[in-house]
């Protein structure tokens, strides 16, 4: 993995939330958090489990169906979805691997495009992946749409407001939201009750890609990214509006995976200057400061998050 002034130069991490079986909507988890894929000593396929109800290390639970990094991360409220990414090539796979038990992932369908970089939202019965770098394309706007009901190919529901990589994604229960990447503080919004393109509805305190996004019932959060940051952003579900910083991680970082319980934000892995390991938590209910509450099994930065 080739870095240089703390960028990943062939693309960048965007996690988000995805529907975790639990009583926030279809967003947060009560459960685990995973992080998957990813590259550490070398490229890897490994599926990290760590608690939600007691801080603690992560656990290998299983392996996705092809090594990969910065793709984009989904959640139903039975399975864990990896969209996306790249070997190198980049590639359009769709994993899905089980919440109710410890196992592999299994490729069930395909996103429009091959890409990597992308930002990933989770609605109550889709899946989606927004933006993102596609090989000779560049930059792309698109908003790709999978269902979670049944295995199948993703759709093109729509377009960002503009085409960019290295975005994070955040999801409340009406909207899924494209936040930051190359360069951009820009906040997109799109509707899951329709198909329809984004709109800009604010901005990050600071433009930053390679970072890592979060939900809790009320707001969407950014945390770490380019320049090694330590900054968490909130911005509100509730109204448009620009976000404001609100705490700081443990260490800065970017390429990083976020996972959300229904009481708290997680920034797991990513890199500084070496691949890191660390599992920091921030509370929802108070702004504050993250804290850390343990270790995935393996250093590794664009890596990709779910929760249940």
């Amino acid at each position: 993995m080739q870095i240089s002034g703390g960028v990943v130069l062939s693309g960048g991490v965007n996690l988000a939330p995805g529907s975790g079986g639990s009583s926030g909507g279809g967003f947060q988890g009560s459960n685990f958090g995973y992080g998957s894929g990813g590259y550490g000593s070398s490229l890897s396929n490994t599926i990290d489990k760590f608690s939600f109800t007691s801080d603690g290390n992560a656990t290998d639970v299983g392996d996705l169906s092809v090594t990969r990094r910065i793709a984009a991360g989904q959640s139903s409220s039975d399975n864990g979805y990896t969209s996306g990414g790249t070997i190198p090539p980049y590639v359009n796979t769709i994993d899905k691997f089980p919440f109710a038990s410890d196992s592999n992932a299994s490729d069930v369908g395909d996103l429009t495009q091959a890409r990597g970089s992308i930002a990933g939202q989770s609605s109550s019965n889709s899946g989606y992946s927004s933006g993102g770098y596609a090989d000779p394309v560049g930059d792309v706007n698109t908003i790709d749409k999978f269902p979670f009901a049944s295995d199948a190919n993703a759709s093109d529901a729509g377009d960002l407001s503009l085409a960019r990589r290295e975005c994070a994604g955040q999801s409340s229960s009406e909207n899924g939201y494209t936040s930051g990447g190359s360069s951009s503080n820009t906040i997109d919004k799109f509707p899951f009750a329709s198909d329809g393109n984004a709109t800009d509805v604010g901005d990050l305190t600071v433009a930053r890609g390679y970072l890592s996004g979060q939900s809790s019932t009320s707001s969407g959060y950014t945390s770490g990214g380019s320049g090694y940051t330590n900054v968490i952003d909130k911005f509100p579900f509730a109204s448009d509006g620009n976000a404001t910083d609100v705490g700081d991680l443990t260490e800065g970082r970017n390429a990083a995976a976020g996972q959300s319980s229904t009481a708290s934000g997680y920034t797991s892995g990513g890199y500084n200057g070496s691949q890191q390991n660390v599992i920091d938590k921030f509370p929802f209910a108070s702004d504050g400061n993250a804290t850390d509450v343990g270790d995935l099994t393996e250093g590794r930065s664009g890596i990709i998050g779910q929760q249940y």
